[in-house]
């Protein structure tokens, strides 16, 4: 008898605590307290994100002519005349896809590694640095209807200051900047630096004065270079935030549409003429949604792909030191 009251205590101890977790405090939230919060989010998202995504997938199933009444089911028609070469949508597609990927090249190394140089600069104490940040960050908060109309003008062949005073410092002053290739592809990219530079900048900016000082003290005791200092410390600590902007740079430059139709018009020709102007002239202009709607879900795969890809190295690297520093 003896020996089984341990027992029985346990066994009325575990009661009592499974008891006492059924029983719940007035002061706990009921289980449907969370999606009440949530409730306003899941409805804009569903409403914004979730349903047109749909709907775009059920377009592109069919010839859908907004214009008229029937929309035929048509299955993968679309999207096969996209990857057949045969077909008279397959050519401009991919030649626009060719056009999107140039620019993406041209544009995400220089959208990394110049905000990081202002970051770096913009962090160092010295007397209006605040007054250079809003200098930096200014062009940002423009639209891209006033930045293409602005640099359309300023680059202009015959009247744009830019040869004009290329001219005066004895440079050749009558450079076709729009008209011509590769300065078409000069303007788009570097109108686009311009402007945008200034948000990765700032999200640079906030990560860089989140590296505690001690470490470059540290550092420095040790005897290491500028050089040393950046790949030890400032790098590392750009972790965090360094996948993000990759991934957002990218997305942003892959549907690039408003300098392209607003500074060159897709030429020379159509040179650069990007995916996202192909589609909205494919859909808006001749009418052809199912198309334009397979069109972008094939653009949207592909920016998945890269995404996925770049979460993954960046995954790899960590699971890599990780590694590392559990076999030592």
């Amino acid at each position: 008898m003896t020996a089984t009251l341990p027992t029985d205590a346990l066994a009325t101890a575990r009661a009592s605590a499974r008891g006492a977790r059924r029983r719940r405090s007035p002061i706990d939230p009921a289980p449907a307290t969370p999606w009440l919060f949530l409730a306003p989010f899941l409805l804009l998202f569903g409403t914004f994100v979730l349903l047109p995504a749909a709907l775009g997938v059920w377009i592109s199933l069919h010839d859908w002519d907004y214009t008229f009444p029937n929309h035929p089911f048509v299955g993968l028609e679309n999207y096969q005349a996209l990857i057949d070469p045969s077909s008279t949508a397959s050519g401009p597609f991919w030649e626009s896809m060719r056009a999107t990927g140039i620019f993406t090249l041209a544009s995400v190394p220089l959208l990394l590694v110049i905000p990081l140089l202002v970051a770096m600069m913009m962090n160092a104490r010295f007397p209006g640095r605040n007054f250079l940040r809003a200098v930096y960050f200014a062009p940002f908060v423009l639209g891209v209807a006033v930045v293409s109309v602005l640099w359309r003008y300023l680059l202009d062949t015959n009247i744009g200051l830019v040869n004009h005073y290329l001219g005066l410092v004895g440079l050749p002053d009558a450079t076709a900047w729009l008209t011509s290739l590769p300065w078409a592809w000069v303007a788009l990219v570097g109108v686009t630096v311009w402007w945008t530079l200034g948000f990765n900048a700032v999200i640079y900016l906030a990560a860089l004065q989140d590296i505690p000082a001690e470490l470059y003290e540290a550092a420095h005791v040790d005897g290491a270079s500028a050089w040393q200092r950046f790949w030890a410390v400032t790098f590392p600590g750009l972790k965090p935030v360094l996948m993000f902007v990759v991934v957002n740079t990218l997305i942003l430059s892959a549907n690039m549409f408003g300098q392209s139709y607003l500074m060159t018009e897709g030429g020379p020709g159509r040179s650069t003429r990007t995916a996202i102007y192909l589609i909205a002239d494919t859909g808006l202009s001749s009418f052809q949604m199912g198309s334009a709607a397979a069109m972008s879900y094939i653009l949207t795969v592909c920016l998945m792909i890269l995404s996925a890809a770049i979460f993954w190295l960046f995954r790899d690297k960590d699971a890599r030191r990780t590694g590392k520093k559990v076999r030592r």
